[in-house]
């Protein structure tokens, strides 16, 4: 597995770069945003782990520039800033998860290792099984999104998020539901994440905002494919 590493500051870049090579994960560190955007273009990734305060161009620019080069591999963002709004403007570029400096490097293992499986599991072919609700075509087998013949661009975790509601249409999901089974992870009372990751998603199929067609609101409950 290849994992780029940017931070300007080396110490943790090279905390970072120890902890994974523990793992035995192949690292390219760089300290430079041109450096991190060379390898992006030369090199494939498996997972990409970006500094959001860096020099030149920031985290959420190269977090941009990988979607934008349609690159699914997971991103997770560091940062020394912890406001909601940073957490959402990453989010909502593509990125996957969120950690906050100063962190415990064991709790970054974790979540590189939970992003890894979830993206490999996207790239394995399973049995042939489609979904398809009223235009929208969810191929499991493919893992690809169709909407009216076209397809949507989704990174894992949007494609694992569609699906689990597909797979629970009629009935409504709740965000700790959603996020506990999507993240496998313990579900805080405060976390948006879920929410900015629907409003992509919606974004994506062209949902009216105020009559969504696939993915619906219950209010104070959580989310629905009817």
């Amino acid at each position: 597995m290849n994992i780029l590493v940017l931070d300007d500051e080396k110490e943790i870049a090279d905390l970072v770069e120890l902890y994974l090579k523990n793992e035995n994960y192949n690292v390219y560190k760089f300290y430079e945003s041109k450096d991190a955007i060379n390898c992006i273009d030369t090199e494939k990734l498996d997972l990409a782990i970006l500094d959001v305060m860096i020099k030149e161009k920031n985290g959420f620019e190269i977090c941009q520039y990988i979607r934008d080069k349609n690159l699914k591999f997971p991103v997770i963002m560091l940062t020394a800033k912890i406001e909601d709004k940073d957490k959402i403007t990453g989010l909502t570029l593509g990125a996957d998860d969120y950690i906050t400096k100063p962190f415990n490097p064991l709790e970054l293992i974790a979540r590189v290792k939970s992003a890894l499986r979830r993206y490999t599991k996207y790239n394995d072919k399973d049995e042939e099984k489609k979904i398809y609700i009223d235009g929208l075509e969810i191929d499991k087998t493919k893992h690809k999104c169709i909407l009216y013949d076209e397809e949507v661009e989704l990174t894992p975790l949007e494609f694992d998020i569609l699906l689990y509601l597909a797979n629970k249409r009629g009935n409504v999901v709740s965000s700790e539901e959603l996020f506990e089974n999507v993240w496998k992870e313990k579900y805080l009372d405060n976390n948006n994440t879920v929410m900015v990751h629907i409003r992509r998603i919606r974004e994506k199929l062209k949902e009216d905002t105020k009559k969504p067609k696939f993915i619906k609101t219950v209010w104070g409950v959580g989310y629905k494919i009817d």
